[in-house]
């Protein structure tokens, strides 16, 4: 094992990652009201087989014995969200106390157990009422998102080291509001670009309001791949300028750089839309962080379209995941070292994994040789990344357990621990003996 993790330092951390509508179920208990995927998961066609994250993994109910699973793998972080209509119903107003109690018991069962918890703030679930309001492409929502990191930092603040504000705002936007993939299903390209600002405004708002209350480490989640021309033709080399653009540099030039790329700027107005940016904003997105959480599944080689704003993803010949995404682990290492050269960051992998069709229980195994396969790659990739230079810190798997996986509802299995979810039983697969194996060696 000690090839794979050549090059990282003793003091690099290990850990697990979920969300809360993944696995938490408890829909309707307890005060929390309704979330956009709540709405979304129950239109016709939007999630496959109808199915919800009402039950999901039933966390919410089995909490202590999952933090022990966790435990049990020897990893130093677990990095979860918290439900905003959950924690503050509506968006608005007052906590709900015993939301709030859920959270703190969880911070309390992982501490006991000698793990560090890592707190997302927003991992996709907007209260239903604030959608209603406007959703993400209304200004207004921004400025609600810093009430609530607020409102959470009163209740786990002592306890909780680790802040990351918003999970892949790329996803919130881009499949939220202009394709329609994800919750709450809009496709408005001017109200994704919008969304996009005020995302990333949101961002800065609450990194203010935690900085004003010195948390020890406060950052932010991005995915991100690799994009590269399909030819040397002008016309691919712009479709994979463009990708770039809106996939990353949207987002990172103004986090670091505290401007928006000229390029993207105007890419988004050759298409009739705008980023709403007002007088300060930039400012207080660029608000300086600790850290930079990196999402990192595949990576693409684009060629353009007949359509000058459209290009279309290549196919390498590569194996896929379930997903259908080919693995590029080369892709993270070259991610990682642009990601360093182009903007100074200090990283954490916050997510890495993969689905696959995985066997059944047997004898108390499920087995995954390929769910490891692709984790021993991409762990070398980013020693590989260390070695070049770039400065990662931790690497967190994607994901803990399988769960609801969005529109792909359960039959897509990204986790490392299995669950039957009719009797809702946790298994250790392959991986999650190999993840911890890994661990207790480096």
């Amino acid at each position: 094992m000690s090839d794979v993790t050549a090059g990282l330092p003793a003091d690099f951390f290990w850990g697990v990652a979920t969300s809360a509508y993944q696995i938490e179920g408890a829909w309707d208990e307890d005060g929390r009201t309704l979330s956009i995927w709540d709405t979304f998961s129950r239109r016709p066609g939007a999630v496959v087989n109808g199915e919800t994250g009402d039950v999901a993994c039933d966390h919410y109910h089995r909490m202590p014995s999952d933090v022990a699973l966790i435990a049990g793998l020897g990893v130093d972080k677990y990095r979860f969200s918290v439900s905003w209509p959950r924690i503050q119903p509506g968006g608005r107003g007052p906590v709900n106390r015993k939301g709030v109690d859920f959270y703190s018991r969880l911070v309390d069962e992982l501490l006991d157990k000698g793990v560090d918890p890592w707190l997302t703030l927003y991992h996709w679930d907007l209260p239903q009422e604030l959608e209603d309001a406007g959703g993400w492409p209304h200004r207004d929502t921004a400025y609600r998102f810093a009430e609530f990191a607020g409102l959470v930092h009163d209740a786990l603040g002592d306890r909780v080291p680790t802040w990351t504000t918003l999970n892949e705002p790329w996803c919130s936007a881009v499949l939220g509001y202009d394709t329609g993939r994800h919750a709450p299903g809009r496709t408005n390209f001017a109200e994704s670009m919008r969304a996009t600002h005020h995302l990333l405004l949101a961002h800065g708002l609450a990194a203010q309001e935690l900085r004003s209350r010195n948390v020890a480490s406060l950052g932010i989640t991005l995915n991100m791949g690799t994009h590269s021309a399909a030819s040397d033709d002008p016309r691919d080399v712009d479709a994979a300028r463009r990708a770039d653009g809106f996939g990353t540099r949207i987002y990172l030039d103004p986090l670091v750089h505290g401007r928006y790329p000229e390029d993207v700027l105007a890419d988004v107005a050759a298409r009739g839309a705008e980023l709403p940016v007002r007088p300060g904003d930039l400012e207080v997105i660029s608000t300086p962080l600790d850290v930079f959480g990196v999402n990192y599944y595949t990576s693409h080689v684009r060629r353009a379209t007949d359509d000058p704003h459209v290009s279309e993803v290549v196919p390498q010949g590569r194996p896929v995941t379930a997903m259908g995404w080919e693995i590029v682990p080369e892709g993270f290492t070259s991610l990682l070292v642009r990601l360093h050269e182009d903007y100074g960051v200090p990283m954490v992998i916050t997510e890495n994994g993969a689905a696959f069709d995985d066997l059944d229980v047997v004898d108390g195994h499920v087995a995954d040789a390929d769910r490891v396969d692709y984790l021993r790659s991409h762990i070398a990739a980013v020693a590989a990344a260390v070695r070049a230079g770039a400065d990662v810190r931790g690497y967190l798997a994607w994901s803990l357990m399988d769960n609801f996986e969005w529109g792909y509802g359960y039959g897509k299995r990204f986790g490392i621990v299995h669950v039957d979810y009719e009797t809702q039983e946790r298994t250790l697969k392959q991986s999650a003996r190999w993840f911890r194996d890994l661990i207790t060696r480096h």
